[in-house]
């Protein structure tokens, strides 16, 4: 028995070291930038040692704490791919730091499966799932952001279509949606109204608009716009119909979830059902479940069953996925 509390403790161990090392490298500097907002808030006087800076108008990009690695990546396309998730998912990390997490999170992985399991695949097999957890949980949080830059989209055509119709120009009414829309679509704005107002033709300003946030909603946003531009019409009335269309589109979409709810239910219980049965019969039979992890064959086994797990898993939710 002190065997399996050994081998529990070691799980536990790291398990957390995975889960401290991600919340540390994506969530520790949205903390600390609060902290300083929170400073400086109640200390008028309050100094920190960016303010000593020489200050520009140029937008400056945060290199990380290896800023060596960071042009390293800026070279390479999977860099830019990984710039373009991390402005995405709306996080303030450097594309280092995601690396430095990955490999962190992989050699917790490996070590913490081959005190568990100590057959050579399982922490190979273990290491590439480590690695790939920051990057899920960045994809997570992408998913999540632009789920509500989706949900806020409406309500920002209704503002534009009403600033329009009050009289103001559409660059105008950009900068009230970005004055006034909440996080996401507010920054979102605000980029673009910052853009075609230090001189990129809107044209541009829009394009980019679409590849920062790859939404249909969006793409059918911006050649609205640039249709009106070139043809003519009423901007207003088209901004409102495309407001309505998206919220049918919202109705069709809950809809088909409540359809698929069931077959989502069914991956959460498939993947959660063999750990859970592993864990019980660990307690009610040690003997039995002991095979797994001294036998070669049973290491062989758990390889290929978190293996084809996974893979089920996202076959399942891969089926019950359907664009709207």
């Amino acid at each position: 028995m002190a065997a399996w509390l050994i081998v529990f403790a070691a799980f536990v161990l790291g398990v957390g070291l995975v889960v401290g090392t991600v919340a540390g490298a994506t969530w520790l500097p949205d903390y600390m930038l609060r902290h300083r907002i929170d400073q400086r808030m109640r200390n008028p006087d309050f100094q920190d040692e960016a303010d000593g800076r020489e200050s520009s108008i140029v937008k400056r990009v945060h290199t990380g704490a290896l800023p060596s690695l960071e042009r390293l990546l800026g070279r390479t396309r999977q860099g830019g791919r990984m710039a373009s998730l991390l402005s995405q998912s709306g996080s303030r990390v450097s594309a280092s730091a995601v690396v430095i997490a990955s490999i962190l999170c992989g050699l917790a992985c490996a070590v913490t499966s081959w005190v568990l399991v100590p057959f050579i695949g399982a922490p190979i097999v273990a290491a590439v799932l480590g690695a790939c957890l920051p990057l899920a949980v960045l994809r997570h949080r992408r998913a999540r952001r632009l789920k509500r830059f989706e949900e806020q989209f409406p309500e920002a055509l209704d503002l534009l279509s009403r600033a329009i119709r009050a009289g103001h120009a559409f660059a105008t009414a950009m900068g009230m949606v970005a004055s006034e829309g909440p996080d996401p679509i507010g920054p979102e704005f605000r980029k673009t109204f910052d853009e075609q107002n230090f001189g990129l033709p809107i044209k541009d300003a829009l394009h980019n608009l679409s590849a920062r946030v790859p939404l249909l909603d969006v793409k059918f946003f911006v050649t609205a716009v640039l249709i009106q531009r070139e043809t003519g019409g009423n901007l207003s009335e088209i901004l409102e119909n495309l407001g309505t269309v998206v919220r049918e589109r919202f109705k069709v979409l809950r809809q088909v979830r409540v359809h698929t709810a069931h077959g989502r239910f069914t991956g959460y219980v498939l993947i959660a059902l063999p750990a859970a049965l592993a864990i019980a019969l660990m307690f009610i039979n040690p003997e039995h479940m002991s095979l797994l992890f001294t036998e070669r064959m049973g290491h062989v086994m758990l390889t290929i069953a978190v293996v084809l797990q996974v893979i089920g898993f996202l076959w399942i939710k891969r089926v019950v996925k359907i664009e709207v």
